[in-house]
């Protein structure tokens, strides 16, 4: 996953790099929506919509992140707590436990804990699928943390570039020693278009924030319900001594 992240990040930045030396040279002529966004991003400043437009790149990165693993880590759990039943049935709990081995995913690896942890009786294996279901939720939650941060840094520059845009209009409006529209004209549109390409940064990546935090909360739901059935199923396979 480092790997597809570092990945991700090299291609993010080579696009940029490569846009705006085409932006550099492009007389903004052409019609498309993707010239006309261009052109936008150069009237506001390129090499300062240049940090808004890494917020997203990365964001996008750590979001592609998480949902890959995510969608890996979201196992079966009805068929893996049949194939645990079975094997408990025949008395094979070493069986069982290589089941939960060879299931990817936390909600396997939480079982396994309680499974390994059967000879000590149902409070043992209860206590052991809390504790490591909290290290599980740990993991599942990495990343999030830098999702946040870009969600909140992008508006932020996007309103500094704001600042900076109204400055520039008032040193024009000083220089000329005129209040009229062209003057200060420049500075205000790379202060509306800082802010607004700052806020559809963060409202992309919010929107990918949410649906990863919706994946989390369906996973670990699943993992408290299979957790809970687990001991159920141990209980009534005598597993227990």
């Amino acid at each position: 996953m480092r790997k597809l992240l570092a990945l991700l990040l090299v291609s993010g930045i080579a696009m940029m790099i490569g846009s705006t030396e085409v932006m550099a040279q492009d007389g903004g002529d052409s019609a498309g929506g993707y010239q006309i966004l261009k052109q936008y991003f150069i009237d506001g400043d390129w090499r300062f919509m240049s940090f808004v437009l890494i917020c997203l790149i990365l964001g996008l990165a750590f979001c592609i992140e998480r949902i890959i693993t995510l969608n890996i880590a979201s196992a079966n759990t009805d068929k893996l707590l049949q194939r645990i039943d079975e094997n408990l049935k025949s008395g094979d709990l070493n069986g069982a436990m290589e089941v939960c081995k060879s299931t990817q995913g936390p909600t396997a690896s939480v079982l396994y804990e309680g499974l390994k942890n059967a000879d000590q009786g149902p409070e043992a294996v209860e206590k052991a699928i809390v504790s490591y279901g909290a290290v599980q939720m740990g993991l599942l939650e990495k990343g999030l943390i830098w999702i946040s941060l870009f969600i909140a840094i992008a508006p932020m520059l996007g309103f500094m570039g704001t600042v900076i845009g109204m400055i520039q209009a008032f040193d024009e409006i000083a220089r000329v020693g005129d209040l009229s529209p062209a003057v200060v004209a420049d500075g205000i549109k790379v202060a509306l278009l800082t802010t607004v390409f700052g806020l559809i940064v963060a409202i992309i990546l919010q929107i990918f924030y949410n649906y990863i935090i919706s994946k989390i909360d369906g996973i670990v739901n699943r993992m408290e319900d299979a957790s809970i059935a687990l001991v159920d199923v141990m209980a009534s396979n005598n597993v227990f001594k």
